[in-house]
């Protein structure tokens, strides 16, 4: 052990010690039942939001008392000592609210240790709040950890119970979500004519999604060039090839089409819409896409009057059926037949869509 790694590790087993023992501590942090003693020099010294607390005319600040909101004992106990001996402790069920207390009084390292804790526990019944818990944090690599988490999982986590408390409680981070879910990777830009597959046609869960594409906030604009060359088109053809695309899942042609001009409601044999093609072949970032530019949720189809949530049911699609789902869509639609999407997954015995379907 080098010379400077041992000073810091005696220092940390004093100050440690120091927090154990109680000796000239001035302030008391307080979460629920649970009371802590502490040292506002050390607690200045570590945090930017206790320095602050402890500089001006504040309540906290003459009363020698600390009241941590939201915060339980145990993990009050975790965040007192990292904050004496800058040593992460091992996280296992308090990681996501140690994640945010640091967030919350600006200790970055234990904020990031908390990150990665989280993503190592990603579950597809629980990736749906560790995705809110990402974006309402602003905590990057945890938020592409789960988006990749979703993606290489089919989307299975958008069916769960958690997904549908998520959508109820935080709308607009599951929205958020969606998007980054929906935003093709970093290659739909990158070496046009390479051997690689395209966005479109990568499967899902494939580890050529790298954790930085899956997290970037602004997908790349189309290529000016092909946009311009699609204006000069027809605008019957421009929706041809809209409803074709659509039927692909090819999600950077879908963009490139429609910042071209195509109309998102055209349609095609038996009054599809792009938006019904993209559900019945589950292809759910494409279905984004379309949601996104303003495509009809409800639309139905000439033949057997269906939604795109009908063919997204039967097809036991449950990544594209929870992106209607989230952009509106009536469950409750019935085809030609009185059937609603319920009755169809019900029939194609898809459980998890019978579950998301049911859910309120």
């Amino acid at each position: 052990m080098s010379a400077a790694a041992e000073v810091q590790r005696t220092a940390a087993v004093d100050l440690g010690a120091l927090l154990d023992a109680g000796d000239g501590a001035v302030v008391t942090l307080v979460a629920g039942g649970t009371r802590l003693a502490a040292h506002r020099a050390v607690l200045a010294a570590r945090s930017p939001v206790f320095r602050a607390m402890f500089q001006h005319d504040t309540l906290e600040a003459s009363c020698g008392e600390v009241r941590i909101a939201d915060v339980g004992g145990p993990v009050l106990r975790q965040l007192l000592s990292y904050m004496y001996t800058l040593q992460a402790p091992q996280l296992t069920d308090t990681a996501r609210e140690l994640l945010m207390a640091a967030d919350k009084y600006g200790l970055s390292a234990l904020k990031a240790a908390c990150e990665q804790q989280v993503a190592v526990q990603l579950e597809v019944e629980t990736a749906a709040a560790a995705a809110v818990l990402a974006v309402r944090h602003s905590c990057p690599s945890l938020t592409a950890a789960t988006v990749q988490f979703i993606r290489a999982h089919d989307y299975k986590a958008m069916a769960t119970r958690g997904w549908a408390d998520a959508v109820l409680e935080y709308p607009k981070d599951i929205v958020e979500v969606s998007r980054l879910l929906g935003e093709p990777p970093a290659e739909a830009s990158a070496g046009r004519g390479s051997s690689r597959p395209s966005p479109a046609t990568r499967p899902l869960g494939d580890p050529g999604r790298s954790p930085a594409a899956a997290a970037r906030h602004t997908p790349p604009p189309p290529d000016d060039a092909t946009v311009s060359r699609l204006r000069s088109l027809s605008q019957q053809e421009r929706g041809r090839r809209l409803i074709e695309a659509a039927e692909q899942g090819a999600v950077e042609q879908l963009r490139e089409l429609l910042a071209a001009g195509a109309d998102v409601r055209a349609r095609g044999e038996y009054s599809w819409t792009a938006l019904h093609l993209t559900a019945r072949g589950g292809h759910v970032a494409a279905a984004s896409c379309l949601v996104g530019a303003g495509a009809e949720v409800d639309a139905r189809t000439s033949w057997g009057q269906r939604t795109p949530l009908h063919w997204a049911a039967e097809g036991g699609h449950a990544g594209a059926a929870a992106e209607l789902l989230l952009a509106g869509a009536d469950r409750g639609a019935r085809d030609v037949h009185g059937r609603t999407p319920l009755d169809l997954a019900r029939r194609g015995g898809n459980r998890e869509l019978v579950d998301m379907l049911t859910q309120r």
